[in-house]
C-alpha cells in the first residue's frame, strides 16, 4: 500500500516567491528554500519585505493567477494517479495554492495557512505541523502505508530520507551534491519510472 508524497514548487509548478519578485520588482524576494533551510526564518523575512513595500495578500494571488504548472506536470500527475495514491506536501499556503490546484486537476495538498488582515496585509502564518513533510510521511507510515517521496528542496529531505525510495527532481546542484545517495531526475518520465521500479 503506497502513498506517493510530492513538494508542490519547483517541481509541479513555478516558484510562486519567484515569480512574485520578478512582477513585482523586488529581486530579493526570489530567495526559496533551496537557498534558507529554515522556513520559520524564511517566511518572517518575506513578511518584513511585504510590510516595508506596502504588499498584501492580493498582490501575489495576481500573480498566482497567472502562473501555470510546469509543462508536463499535471499529464505526469494523471498517470501516477492511475498507479498510486498521491499527497501533494507542501509549506505553501491555502490562500497561494488554491488556484493552481485548479490547474493540476484538484490532487490532494496538505499545506498550511496564512494570518491575513482585513486590509489584506499579511501578519503570520500558521504551521500545520513541526517538519511538516517529514512528519506527514512517518503519520502515514504509522497507519500502514509505505511512502515514496520527491522534492527539489532542503526543506524536502526529511521525508525524502524518511520513505521507502525518495528522489530529488530539479534540484540544486549543492543539494545533489550534499546527497549523492539520493537518485536525481530533470524529466516527469524518468521519475515517474522510478516511482513504478520502486514499487515493484
Amino acid at each position: 500500500m503506497y502513498i506517493t508524497c510530492l513538494d508542490v514548487e519547483g517541481v509541479l509548478v513555478p516558484e510562486i516567491w519567484i515569480a512574485f519578485a520578478e512582477a513585482s520588482g523586488i529581486p530579493e524576494l526570489k530567495k526559496t528554500t533551496r537557498d534558507e533551510p529554515d522556513y520559520d526564518k524564511l517566511m518572517n523575512w518575506r513578511l518584513s519585505v511585504l510590510k516595508e513595500h506596502g504588499l498584501g495578500l492580493k498582490e501575489i494571488q495576481e500573480t498566482i493567477a497567472k502562473i501555470d504548472p510546469l509543462p508536463g506536470a499535471k499529464k505526469f500527475l494523471d498517470e501516477l494517479r492511475t498507479f498510486s495514491q498521491v499527497i501533494l506536501i507542501s509549506d505553501t499556503f491555502t490562500q497561494f495554492a488554491t488556484p493552481l490546484m485548479e490547474k493540476l486537476g484538484w490532487p490532494t495538498l496538505f499545506c498550511n495557512t496564512l494570518e491575513v488582515a482585513e486590509d489584506g496585509e499579511i501578519t503570520g502564518f500558521r504551521m500545520r505541523c513541526e517538519q511538516s513533510k517529514l512528519t506527514t510521511v512517518k503519520a502515514l507510515q504509522s497507519m500502514g502505508f509505505e511512502t515514496l517521496a520527491s522534492g527539489d528542496s532542503y526543506n524536502d529531505l526529511g521525508m525524502i530520507k524518511a520513505s521507502k525510495a525518495g528522489f530529488l527532481f530539479r534540484s540544486t546542484e549543492q543539494i545533489k551534491a550534499d546527497n549523492p545517495d539520493i537518485p536525481a531526475y530533470e524529466e516527469y518520465d524518468e521519475l515517474l519510472a522510478a516511482i513504478k521500479k520502486a514499487m515493484k
